[in-house]
């Protein structure tokens, strides 16, 4: 296949007398004659100095460019934003971190796009940046390839490793007069050691595990550590193989088949991957025009065992995973299982059983169970269905124990107002903590809960009370914790309309979560109820909140 040919969107940037201007003003860029006669590609580089997930990212996307440079193509770098989840966690602030996933899909697209670029690479590490890459690639289309920057070394805490999990927990044992502040300080000191994004089957590495499994990165990379070299190796490697990709014709929306996507959700499930997993899937499969509902979640949940040992709902964190053969171990064992579509197209050019061919670690049964001795028979989350979430609601049966529970709400219009009644001791055993008004539209933006969940763990209650909201919860959140209920407070959904105690019931095994009201009572209370006013009007939390539809769809703005 000729040059010319891989050359499909630039062309009509560079080529002919018509050109010149555009051509003038790439040589002041450092381009040279034959560079007009090589594809482009994009490098969207998501490094940031305000979180340590994004840190080191430029030195990556450095060894990315030369991969690709060496590669006889031309690469074009460029920036785009991320929110810490971890620091905004708890704060107005954290109200962006979901709308920043639909700005990093919107930037990436719009740089792609405006300067018809041949190929992506995208250079990632942190929450929303991640599904916001792939949500990009698939509406582009162009030959793509994912590149993770890695995660965070445990910290360690009078001999024992700790995390960010820690820390949000250890503010609620601080709050309830069980941790001293200089004890907390501490621990602060030393939880997070480095670079990296954070280091348990939190969101990040749910996202990098997911992606690896969608075949959008190379093999074997979503578990290496941000310090390890490995990374820059790898990084270097994409280049040759979007190459190929671009030499095939192979586009992402050729990889994000529906089965693609059924793989990444049971890797999910294996793992005990984050509740988020649900919003971003559900997402970037409908930028690829795939059709993947939230029930197919609980279908594959219900036959895809729990094989992994990791945090929060374990001991281990994604760098134990990755010496201990990393997702590519675990993959092995799904497809022995008959788990997996092994058939199914990766950016290598390769099928996932080919790939996954090429690794012949076994599981060590402390982090990576065998598929013949799973630590559970069935999946990490559920979906929960039911008079109060008609739509849906998503519960990580991997970080508790509990699988039934009836008892009183507390209901909160917001999750500030829950977090103090937590810390005040307002909330007692038995209790059913109702959060609303934070979903999609209500918050906006849908934030996560760990100061909420940490401080309810650490206040002793993440056995005996349930929480369910229309909000999300971190990767990091633990304990019988209910998110996503749809439809959300701001639309009128069920959670709206329950009153402070009313009884609600929560049965895992029948896939059950109501309030004992009756239908009649319901709509009583439904004619009688109009949204709050909205807490955001303008910028772009406003806009999102007009644009945004249900979690049960993935939160998207379309």
């Amino acid at each position: 296949m000729s040059k010319l040919n891989l050359r499909k969107h630039s062309s009509v940037q560079v080529d002919g007398p018509d050109r010149a201007a555009a051509r003038a003003m790439l040589r002041a860029s450092g381009l040279e004659d034959e560079d007009f006669k090589k594809p482009f590609v994009a490098i969207a580089n998501l490094a940031s100095d305000v979180t340590p997930c994004n840190i080191h990212l430029d030195r990556i996307a450095k060894a990315a460019k030369t991969g690709v440079r060496n590669t006889n193509l031309v690469p074009f770098g460029f920036g785009t934003i991320t929110i810490s989840d971890g620091i905004s966690m708890g704060t107005e602030g954290m109200k962006a971190s979901l709308v920043s996933r639909e700005v990093i899909a919107d930037s990436i697209e719009t740089v792609v796009f405006g300067e018809s670029m041949d190929g992506l690479l995208v250079v990632a590490a942190c929450d929303k940046n991640m599904p916001g890459a792939l949500m990009s690639m698939a509406r582009l289309n162009v030959p793509s390839i994912f590149v993770y920057g890695g995660a965070i070394l445990a910290g360690n805490y009078k001999g024992k490793d700790i995390n960010v999990q820690d820390m949000f927990e250890a503010v609620g044992s601080y709050s309830q007069g069980d941790l001293s502040l200089d004890e907390l300080i501490a621990m602060e000191r030393v939880a997070c050691p480095g670079e990296g994004a954070c280091s348990g089957m939190f969101t990040a590495n749910t996202m990098a595990s997911a992606i690896e499994a969608l075949g959008m990165c190379l093999p074997g990379t979503a578990s290496i550590p941000a310090v390890d070299s490995r990374n820059l190796e790898f990084a270097e490697k994409a280049g040759p193989v979007l190459y190929q990709l671009l030499e095939n014709d192979i586009k992402p929306r050729d990889i994000m088949t529906k089965e693609a996507f059924e793989n990444a959700i049971t890797v999910v499930l294996a793992m005990g991957g984050s509740t988020n997993a649900v919003l971003h899937l559900l997402a970037i499969a409908n930028e690829a025009n795939v059709d993947l509902e939230i029930d197919d979640f609980d279908r594959l949940s219900r036959k895809t065992p729990y094989l992994t040992d990791l945090r929060p709902g374990g001991r281990y964190v994604m760098p134990d995973m990755d010496k201990s053969g990393g997702v590519p171990a675990l993959m092995n064992e799904l497809l022995k299982g008959n788990l997996l579509h092994g058939d199914v197209l990766t950016c290598t050019g390769k099928t996932m059983a080919e790939n996954l061919s090429e690794f012949k670690t076994s599981p060590d049964s402390k982090v990576i169970y065998p598929i013949s001795d799973p630590r559970s028979p069935t999946g990490g989350l559920v979906i929960l269905k039911g008079n109060l979430a008609p739509e849906g609601a998503v519960l990580k049966v991997s970080g508790t124990k509990n699988r039934t529970h009836r008892g009183p709400a507390k209901v909160f219009d917001s999750e500030r107002a829950a977090f103090e009644a937590v810390t005040k001791g307002h909330i007692t055993d038995g209790d059913v903590v109702v959060v609303r008004y934070e979903g999609p539209k209500g918050g906006p933006g849908m934030q996560e809960m760990l100061a909420l969940t940490g401080a309810i763990m650490g206040a002793g209650l993440g056995e005996s009370t349930l929480l369910l909201t229309d909000g999300r919860f971190s990767g990091a959140t633990r304990g019988p914790m209910i998110g996503h209920v749809a439809p959300e407070a701001m639309v009128g959904g069920p959670i709206a309309l329950v009153k402070n105690g009313d009884i609600i019931n929560l049965d895992v095994e029948s896939r059950d979560l109501s309030v004992d009201v009756t239908q009649a009572e319901l709509m009583k209370r439904k004619n009688n109820w109009s949204p709050i006013e909205p807490n955001y009007t303008r910028g772009v939390l406003g806009k999102y909140a007009k644009l945004v539809g249900s979690a049960s769809k993935g939160a998207v703005t379309h």
